[in-house]
């Protein structure tokens, strides 16, 4: 095999080692006894399908370095295309479906793809947007599908054959969630992914001959590399909370799957799904849930589905994951100060500086702050990624180069802690804090869990109204109210919880809304801007503070 950095070598390593290994499992309907009828591939197989790919994109004119729009189906398709790209040298560029045709839109024209991997809807938006597809110069069909034959030793493919790329060589763009902002490109390196791959094996545990149901179809990627099944679930990825718990539960249950990564909001769906009816999921090693904080309820109620495995959280963001990790049985749940994200892993290391909105070049430009105080996150570590794509300001706002070695730290954007333990805990994110006139910053995590006692208020959202250093705490409570005086008697019982804490105590408006806005992503993470500028409308409820 080729001495080389280049992240495709795992899948044509584990075709090696586990070569009738399931590698991947593909849903395409049901049996007559109601079993969920799976395609499956083994390692071998994928592995000569990923070449098939190769040798197709490489005739069509890709070639190394070249950036190629991935807009295909979750599953073999993303997979196979994906590994043939890594395995080129080309740059897959990876933007999330359903964020909003004028935001991908804006993804593409900024990225300036050469090459596109896209099933028909894909390249008739391309043709007609042709704005922002300027550059893009070659088109690679992918059917709606399973796409092109399987790839099988037998026929004709020698599997991948593997560019001698560097650590550093760019490997791929991948965007942000954009849950505070416009979506951002992220500039991912080969020995990055290489990094990713093994901090998680490590971290994890994880075995060979396991198999995963990954809810988030991008995750899929880390499998061959971790020798894992990976069974594709039946969930539309441009509308994830809109699952069916029901197949996930026979998708578990059917393939003993070992292993799954998935939001909050989706866990907590197939967590009271399972309690509802008394199941449980044995095979389950661990559940990786991530995107946006942990529920008390949802740590709580995972022993009461998964019986031999656990629920973990890790900690981290797109530019950098993972940072830390936390563990059901081991995070402190109860604690009102903001969500345990656990200890920072092996290799990263973490900072609580002085929150600053402005950049900050070097790491002697910023003040350090004592534990227990409440600042602004950076990390630093192998998975830490560099830069924006083509976005310098961004880049120079969110990067800070180490005086003694010039390695970067990357600021996460988030507040949080280091308790006298060398815990790490979220406090909410930097943007969405609420700066009153009078008084120390409020931050969302700790204000909110105040609230989420309450029956009525499990998801509720602090925003800050009006200017930054002048703003009135309010507070948004996903339900559904049918009159004022109903709003009215929540209010007064939401304002005896918030007079029990100094901070929330200062709250003094209330307001109610059916549904929140929240990321395509895990619809975990809540658009607490959008809220901001919807409540500048809305009814507010308000209650005069405590004097």
């Amino acid at each position: 095999m080729p001495d080389t950095a280049n992240i495709a070598r795992h899948l044509p390593l584990m075709a090696e080692l586990r070569p009738d290994g399931a590698a991947v499992k593909i849903p395409r309907g049901r049996t007559r006894k109601g079993e969920i009828d799976y395609l499956t591939l083994s390692f071998s197989e994928l592995d000569a399908e990923a070449g098939l790919w190769q040798e197709r994109l490489a005739k069509a004119g890709v070639a190394r370095g070249d950036r190629t729009l991935v807009m295909v189906r979750p599953g073999l398709p993303l997979i196979a295309s994906v590994f043939a790209l890594f395995a080129t040298g080309a740059v897959p560029v990876v933007i999330d479906p359903g964020m909003g045709l004028g935001a991908f839109l804006a993804c593409v024209a900024r990225t300036k793809p050469k090459a596109m991997v896209g099933i028909p809807l894909a390249n008739l938006i391309s043709r007609v947007a042709r704005n922002s597809f300027r550059g893009l110069s070659i088109r690679v069909s992918a059917s709606g599908r399973l796409d092109a034959r399987l790839g099988r030793k037998g026929d004709g493919s020698r599997g991948l054959s593997l560019a001698p790329t560097a650590a550093d060589e760019l490997a791929a763009i991948l965007f942000t969630s954009g849950s505070t902002g416009a979506h951002k490109g992220v500039r991912y390196e080969h020995g990055m992914f290489e990094a990713q791959v093994g901090m998680i094996r490590r971290t994890y545990g994880i075995e060979p001959g396991e198999v995963d149901l990954p809810l988030l179809p991008v995750f899929a990627l880390f499998n061959p590399a971790l020798g894992m099944t990976s069974v594709v679930p039946e969930i539309d990825p441009r509308r994830p909370a809109a699952v069916d718990p029901a197949k996930i539960v026979q998708a578990i249950t059917q393939e003993q799957v070992t292993n799954s990564f998935g939001s909050p909001t989706l866990w907590t769906r197939i967590g009271e799904h399972c309690i509802a009816r008394g199941v449980m999921l044995p095979t389950l090693r661990r559940i990786l849930c991530a995107g946006a904080p942990v529920p008390a309820r949802l740590w709580d109620d995972a022993s009461r589905f998964l019986p031999n495995g656990r629920m973990h959280s890790p900690y981290g963001a797109t530019e950098a994951l993972p940072v830390s990790n936390a563990v059901q049985g081991e995070a402190k749940t109860g604690s009102l100060s903001g969500a345990d994200v656990g200890k920072p892993l092996d290799g990263m290391r973490v900072r609580i500086i002085a929150i600053d909105e402005g950049p900050c070049a070097r790491l002697s430009q910023t003040r350090e702050l004592p534990r227990g105080e409440i600042g602004e996150i950076i990390v630093r570590g192998p998975v830490v990624t560099k830069a924006y794509d083509a976005l310098p300001e961004a880049t120079a706002a969110s990067k800070i180069a180490d005086d003694e070695d010039g390695v970067l730290w990357h600021r996460m954007g988030d507040t949080g802690f280091v308790d006298d333990e060398g815990g790490l805990w979220f406090c909410g994110r930097k943007a969405e804090r609420v700066t009153p006139a009078e008084g120390a910053p409020l931050f969302t995590e700790p204000c909110e869990r105040v609230f989420r006692t309450h029956p009525r208020a499990r998801r509720c959202a602090l925003l800050g109204l009006g200017p930054q250093g002048r703003q009135i705490p309010a507070l948004v409570v996903e339900t559904r109210v049918e009159t004022s005086s109903e709003a009215r008697e929540l209010t007064r019982e939401l304002r005896k919880l918030a007079q029990e804490h100094p901070d929330t105590e200062r709250i003094q408006v209330y307001y109610y809304r059916e549904r929140f806005p929240v990321d395509v992503r895990h619809n975990a993470k809540i658009h607490r801007l959008a809220l901001a500028k919807w409540a500048q409308t809305a009814t507010g409820y308000r209650s005069e503070p405590k004097r």
